[in-house]
């Protein structure tokens, strides 16, 4: 490797012999399904890397898929951990309410889309807020059916496994899954017949709706204005938009699941903007707890208002502690605007990477917004995608130094999503290792 180690430092072969003597650990007490993508583990984090058990340090490139968007260990939400922790450490909140819950809240009503008056729920996981998003829904609209998209992905609950389109490793064995739920084609501008077209793939997708279900039985729409595990797809302009007018013309609710690309990971604070589409529900989880579970459904007042009292929520949702660290980490994307940095880190990344497409065959397209970025990888001159060589780059990026995801229906995507607080000197390094890696591997 001819890039000089500075915010990487491997001090040992990978994984390390803790590493090792813990994988055997691992195997032995840790149930098989959970599986383990890196074979290192993580001893303490800082900013953007994470240094291992062994010594070894890494720049992390995944942000526990799109958690630590602050950094991790923030000494900001470190800190109102501790103090929060030493207050108050659980009481729930419709037993014995708190008042950083509704603070929460209401930075989720100053944020997300919309000058309508919102209100939210504060849950545990994105899984979780997607599953309630679709409950308030039908409590609305008095509807059951949900339209969901190919390549889309929502959770491993047993309903959002029915919304999720990839069966292995998500689906595989566990059905049956919920019904009522219907899926149409998500905007796929490389792969499509509508390329840059996304007002007709709208139209398509919603002709399928009548065509499957009809809109008079639809509760709701629920898209990823960025797709995560179907590939980093991004949706030609005019997709979503069409989506939700067509929703709103037949009084269907159009959901946003933000749990990966919102808060200020797209280069805006929620990717959905892009579109100038404003959701009826947002869902959103992830970057939100800056590192503390915590998810949330916010959406227009009077849907979430139809409820009954106790049909939502549970006893961990909106812990104290998750609070505390929730408001900690929305403060350092305020102070230190997340949103523009995400967007200089996609700046970046497409000015070292996006020539790739044109200098490597396997490179099919570079593509993404902000801090979340995807390289879709092919077998040179066709549009077959390449799973085996993401494989290989995916190993020789942690043998350097390198924490980085794959994804995509397929398996053929590279996934970039640093935190947003990675400097320059960092990016830059971990850009020109993972540039040699794609040259030399694609090379072979």
């Amino acid at each position: 490797m001819s890039v000089p180690q500075v915010a990487r430092k491997i001090v040992t072969a990978i994984p390390g012999p803790k590493s090792e003597a813990l994988k055997a650990e691992h195997t032995r007490y840790v149930s098989a399904g959970v599986g383990q993508g890196m074979p290192v583990f993580a001893e303490t984090a800082s900013g953007s890397t994470i240094t291992d058990v062994d010594g070894n340090r890494f720049i992390d490139l995944a942000s526990g898929i799109a958690v630590t968007g602050v950094g991790n260990c923030a000494p900001e939400v470190v800190a109102a951990v501790r103090e929060e922790v030493a207050k108050l450490t659980h009481t729930n909140f419709a037993t014995t309410p708190y008042a950083n819950y509704i603070e929460v809240c209401k930075k989720l009503d100053e944020h997300t889309p919309g000058d309508f008056a919102k209100k939210s729920v504060l849950v545990n996981s994105g899984a979780e807020a997607v599953e309630n998003a679709i409950k308030i829904a039908r409590k609305y609209t008095g509807r059951s059916a949900v339209v969901v998209m190919e390549n889309a992905f929502h959770g491993r609950t047993n309903l959002t496994m029915a919304m999720t389109t990839k069966s292995m490793p998500y689906k595989q064995g566990f059905g049956a899954f919920a019904p009522d739920v219907f899926r149409v084609p998500f905007s796929y501008p490389l792969r499509d017949d509508f390329g840059a077209d996304g007002a007709a793939a709208a139209k398509a997708a919603a002709a399928k709706i009548e065509l499957l279900v009809g809109s008079a039985n639809v509760a709701a729409v629920i898209a990823e204005p960025i797709q995560g595990e179907g590939g980093f797809i991004v949706p030609a302009e005019g997709f979503l938009s069409g989506l939700a007018e067509w929703a709103h013309a037949h009084d269907v609710l159009y959901i946003s699941d933000e749990i990966q690309a919102g808060f200020c990971r797209s280069g805006k604070w929620f990717a959905c903007e892009y579109d100038g589409v404003v959701p009826d529900l947002i869902t959103t989880a992830k970057a939100l707890g800056g590192g503390m579970p915590l998810a949330a459904v916010t959406g227009r007042a009077e849907i979430m208002d139809a409820v009954q009292p106790g049909g939502i929520g549970g006893t961990y949702g909106g812990n104290p502690v998750s609070c505390a660290a929730s408001l900690a980490a929305i403060g350092i994307m305020e102070e230190q605007d997340l949103p523009a940095k995400a967007a200089h880190i996609g700046e970046v990344v497409e000015s070292v990477l996006g020539p790739l497409v044109d200098e490597v065959p396997a490179v099919a397209e570079v593509r993404g917004r902000g801090a979340m970025i995807g390289v879709e990888f092919v077998k040179p001159g066709t549009m077959e995608p390449n799973k085996e060589l993401v494989g290989r780059i995916a190993k020789r990026t942690i043998q350097e130094g390198l924490i980085m995801l794959t994804c995509g229906i397929n398996g053929n995507v590279i996934r970039l999503l640093p935190p947003l607080v990675i400097t320059d000197d960092e990016l830059n390094e971990a850009l020109a290792v993972l540039k040699e890696i794609i040259v030399e591997e694609s090379a072979k």
